[in-house]
């Protein structure tokens, strides 16, 4: 009987799988039997990563790939299906942020993080979507979006902002991809233990304890943690869900700390 959480032999794309969560996606998933393809907008984030994977026997490509340039983003997909035949998997993680009051984030700031989060997202599912469009295969987008975009993000308003998009993108892409047989879903992590996010929101020990005191299970998540969930819904145990958002926070007692 074949395994309905399994995702052997499985061809996904993960952006932003170079540092943090994405590592952690793409390492669960190889790990798993996938065949991994790593995008990030920096090169040097890749190949450490994709030697550990080939470390343990895993399958990995990796390529540089700016998710703002849809050249780059259908560079992107025609790599995944040079390297392994087909794609069936994509995994939208890339993100990108910084804190600022609101009324000091310049025009371009807010554009960038939209650029990246939301517009990235949309060009990297599009290009997916229309190759199984075209060869009828159907296939698997799981998002990346935040609790800033379920709850607000006070100092972060351009990430909360694009966040809240993703979601929403997620839930008309589902609906208008569904008779293609292509499934589309959202992760939202809430607080997770990434180097990024302590340098960002909680670089002192008194912040920690607020971001901590903020979730019901009192204590930040691993980046594993998000990486199972992904699984789930690359898996055939998922394929009666689409157009979801599937919250991984801890229980949060309130939106104030989200990453």
């Amino acid at each position: 009987m074949l395994d309905p959480f399994s995702v052997a032999d499985k061809a996904v794309i993960v952006t932003g799988g170079g540092t943090g969560i994405g590592q952690a996606i793409a390492t669960e998933f190889a790990a798993r039997g996938a065949k991994v393809l790593i995008a990030s907008r920096s090169a040097d984030h890749l190949e450490p990563v994709a030697a550990a994977i080939r470390e343990q026997g895993g399958t990995v490509e990796s390529i540089r790939c700016d998710v703002r340039d849809a050249a780059q983003v259908e560079a992107m997909i025609a790599r995944a299906w040079d390297a392994f035949g087909r794609l069936d998997v994509l995994i939208n993680n890339h993100g990108a942020s910084f804190h600022r009051k609101a009324e000091e984030i310049s025009p371009n700031g807010f554009a960038t993080i939209v650029a990246i989060n939301l517009t990235g997202t949309f060009l990297c599912s599009a290009a997916a979507a229309r190759r199984w469009i075209a060869q009828k295969t159907g296939g698997r987008i799981i998002n990346m979006s935040s609790e800033a975009g379920v709850y607000g993000s006070p100092g972060m308003v351009h990430y909360g902002a694009a966040k809240a998009g993703v979601m929403n993108l997620t839930l008309s892409l589902a609906m208008e991809w569904a008779c293609h047989g292509i499934l589309v879903n959202c992760v939202a992590p809430g607080p997770i233990d990434t180097p990024e996010a302590i340098a960002r929101s909680w670089s002192t020990d008194e912040i920690r304890r607020l971001v901590t005191g903020s979730t019901a299970l009192k204590r930040v998540g691993r980046v594993e943690e998000v990486a199972w969930p992904c699984l789930f819904l690359a898996a055939e145990a998922s394929s009666y869900i689409t157009g979801q958002t599937l919250s991984v926070d801890g229980g949060p007692t309130s939106g104030l700390f989200v990453q």
